[in-house]
C-alpha cells in the first residue's frame, strides 16, 4: 500500500487526486493532508479519508476546522509549519504536492530531504528553485514524478527512446479561452472571461495563468529543470483540442506524443502508480471522434508573458523567481479588479527590470528575492 501526504487537498488537483484514491482504497492511504481557505470541503474530505495529521491556512481556520470535526482525534495544525509537517510525515512513503504558488517550494524541499518520492504538481518549486530540488533530489536519491498532464506526457513519451538521443521537447499549450485576439480585443477583460478555460477546470490562479500564456512559460522553466534541457531545447505549441498533451522529438525526427482526453485524473494515477496503469473507469479517447488536430505558433506578442518566461531561463539567477512572485501578485490584484488584464505582463516585466540579483543555488537568495519582488509589483500596481 502507497501511504500519502497530500499538500493542496481541496484544489483540483488535491479534489481528482482523491477520487483516484477512492477508487482504490486497498492501494492508498492518507496519511496527512494540508489545506489552504476552504475548511467545509476540507471537514468531508477528512471525515472520508480519516488522515492522522492535517493543517490549514492559519490558526483561524484551524480553530474553525476543529468545531467542524470534533471527533477528528489527530493534530490539526497551521501555517507554513504545519504543510511541512505535513510533507515530512513519518508513514508517508510518497507527497503529492499540490499547493499553489510558492508557499508549495518549503514544504516539497523538506519533503524531499526527509526521502520521500515527490509527485509534483506545484510547478513553482522547480520555477523558483530548479536547481536546488534537482540537487537534492539527486543527493537524498528519491523519486520526482510529474503530475502537470504536459510533463506527465513528456515523461512518458520519453520512455520510447534514450535521453541522450532527445532532440526537442514540444510542450504543447491550449491558447486558452484568448487564442486568436489581438492586443485590442484584450484590453477589457474581465476575470470572469479569462476564467473561462474551453478545456481545462482548474483554479482561478491557473485559469489566468492559462489564459495570458504565463502557465505555459512557467511550464517551459519547470522541464528545462525536470528533464535536464536547455531552453533552445523547448518548443511551446498552441494545440486548442488539448488531445496531444505535449511530444517529444528525438535526433532521428521522430515524433512521440502522449494523447489523451483533458482529465487530470490521467496523469495523477499515473504518478501514484507508475510505472503501472490503472483502470480509472473514464470516457476514452476516440480518435476518430475528435477530428482534426491543430497545431499554431504562440503570438508573443499578443501574449508576452511566455517570452518573460524564456527570457528569466536566459536571465538565469532569481529572474524565474521574481518572474513567479511577481505574477502572483499582478493574477490577485486582476482577480480582485484592481488591475487591468494587460497589465499582469506589464507588471511582471517591470519588477523584473528592478529585481534580478541574486543566485540561483542559495535558497535564502531565492526567497529574498521572491519577498522583494512581491513587495515591488504591489508597489508597481498602485503607481498603474
Amino acid at each position: 500500500m502507497t501511504t500519502l501526504s497530500l499538500l493542496g487537498a481541496t484544489g483540483s488537483i488535491g479534489v481528482n487526486t482523491l477520487n483516484v484514491v477512492r477508487q482504490y482504497p486497498q492501494r492508498f492511504k492518507v496519511a496527512a493532508m494540508a489545506a489552504g481557505k476552504n475548511v467545509q470541503l476540507f471537514a468531508r474530505q477528512i471525515r472520508e479519508f480519516k488522515p492522522e495529521l492535517v493543517s490549514v491556512l492559519d490558526d483561524v481556520r484551524a480553530v474553525e476546522l476543529r468545531s467542524l470535526i470534533p471527533e477528528f482525534k489527530g493534530e490539526i495544525l497551521h501555517g507554513a509549519e504545519g504543510n511541512r509537517t505535513v510533507a515530512t510525515h513519518g508513514d508517508s512513503t510518497l507527497v503529492l504536492s499540490a499547493i499553489v504558488g510558492a508557499a508549495g517550494l518549503l514544504p516539497t524541499l523538506a519533503a524531499i530531504e526527509a526521502g520521500k518520492d515527490i509527485a509534483l504538481a506545484n510547478k513553482e518549486t522547480l520555477v523558483m528553485a530548479g536547481r536546488l530540488v534537482m540537487e537534492s533530489v539527486r543527493r537524498k536519491g528519491v523519486a520526482l514524478l510529474p503530475v502537470d498532464s504536459e510533463h506527465s506526457a513528456i515523461f512518458q513519451s520519453l520512455a520510447a527512446g534514450r535521453r541522450e538521443d532527445l532532440h526537442k521537447i514540444l510542450l504543447t499549450a491550449s491558447g486558452g479561452p484568448f487564442r486568436g485576439r489581438n492586443m485590442a480585443e484584450l484590453a477589457d477583460i474581465t476575470p470572469e472571461q479569462a476564467l473561462a478555460h474551453p478545456n481545462w477546470n482548474m483554479g482561478p490562479k491557473v485559469s489566468i495563468d492559462s489564459s495570458t500564456l504565463m502557465n505555459k512559460g512557467l511550464e517551459v522553466i519547470e522541464a528545462r529543470w525536470l528533464f535536464d534541457v536547455t531552453a533552445e531545447n523547448i518548443e511551446v505549441l498552441v494545440h486548442p483540442q488539448s488531445i496531444v498533451h505535449s511530444a517529444v522529438e528525438f535526433r532521428d525526427g521522430s515524433i512521440i506524443a502522449q494523447l489523451g482526453i483533458p482529465d487530470m485524473r490521467l496523469p495523477i494515477a499515473y504518478a501514484l502508480s507508475c510505472p503501472e496503469r490503472m483502470e480509472l473507469g473514464m470516457k476514452r479517447l476516440s480518435l476518430t471522434d475528435c477530428g482534426s488536430l491543430e497545431f499554431y505558433k504562440p503570438d508573443l506578442k499578443v501574449f508576452p508573458a511566455l517570452q518573460l518566461a524564456f527570457d528569466a531561463i536566459a536571465g538565469g539567477g532569481v529572474l524565474p523567481a521574481v518572474l513567479n512572485a511577481a505574477n502572483e501578485v499582478a493574477v490577485a490584484a486582476f482577480l480582485a479588479g484592481r488591475l487591468k488584464y494587460l497589465q499582469i505582463a506589464e507588471t511582471v516585466a517591470r519588477t523584473i527590470d528592478i529585481v534580478h540579483d541574486g543566485r540561483e543555488d542559495e535558497l535564502e537568495a531565492i526567497l529574498a528575492a521572491d519577498s522583494r519582488a512581491r513587495k515591488e509589483a504591489s508597489h508597481i500596481i498602485d503607481s498603474l
